[in-house]
């Protein structure tokens, strides 16, 4: 009976020690399900639905990571928006460095597949960073960045993404882009394209509308947007050195 329960004391141990493992973050980060679980997530970088058609290194899971301040003040503007019938959706938090990596050595593999041309439709990839459009040092590395959306909660939000259905680009009409299961902002997520600039004249009134007022809500927490990304946004003063441990499973 020892030998038994001194077997159970052992796995117990480990046990603890691999959930322990598992659930730490370094840094000051935190789970933003943590902070709010009313938070929508579609952390894309985790998944085949994004501009480059794998998930990218780093993200083992598609879970939002967040420094805790960041976290307590996207909590702070759901509770504000859920008044108003809306949510947050995250698209991308933090990034592991790696990641950017990822999205480098992809800018250079000389190909572009049609999927990939839904996402940058005027532009070719290799121009990508200089233009701006993306990093190979991401501030969402540091913790400080955010991608994200507003979601009608009111509204039929169960359309899926179908992988192998041919999907019009990303500055085509909301009917024909992917579903995002969010409000029509006149783009879909990472549309590397002027029609994707916040304030972009090309898109309707409604449109022109949403993104008001998600920069609105946003600000109202301190947080910035960046020009060039209607879906971007950071907070100042919150970033530092970046990061680059894997995104790991949440023990719940």
């Amino acid at each position: 009976m020892h030998f038994v329960k001194s077997i159970l004391a052992a796995l117990l141990a480990l046990m603890t020690i691999s959930t322990a493992h598992a659930q730490s973050l370094p840094g000051g980060f935190v789970y933003l399900r943590d902070i709010d679980p009313s938070i929508i997530q579609d952390i894309r970088y985790a998944t085949s639905n994004n501009f480059v058609g794998r998930p990218l290194a780093g993200y083992g899971v598609g879970e939002c990571v967040v420094k805790r301040e960041i976290g307590l003040r996207l909590k702070a503007v759901q509770q504000e928006l859920v008044a108003q019938n809306l949510s947050l959706k995250m698209f991308d938090c933090y990034r592991p460095a790696r990641a950017s990596l990822d999205m480098v050595r992809w800018s250079q593999n000389g190909q572009e597949t049609v999927a990939e041309r839904r996402y940058n439709p005027k532009i070719p990839k290799t121009e990508l960073f200089r233009l701006g459009y993306i990093a190979s040092r991401s501030q969402h590395s540091t913790g400080a960045a955010l991608d994200l959306t507003l979601v009608d909660l009111k509204a039929d939000n169960s359309g899926k993404y179908d992988p192998s259905k041919a999907y019009a680009d990303c500055t085509a009409p909301v009917e024909a882009r992917p579903p995002e299961g969010s409000v029509d902002m006149g783009t879909g997520y990472d549309c590397t394209d002027v029609k994707g600039h916040t304030a972009a004249p090309t898109v309707s009134p409604d449109q022109r509308a949403w993104r008001k007022r998600l920069v609105a809500a946003i600000a109202r927490q301190g947080f910035v947007n960046y020009a060039k990304e209607w879906w971007h946004f950071s907070l100042p003063g919150a970033g530092g050195a970046a990061y680059d441990f894997p995104i790991p499973p949440r023990m719940k």
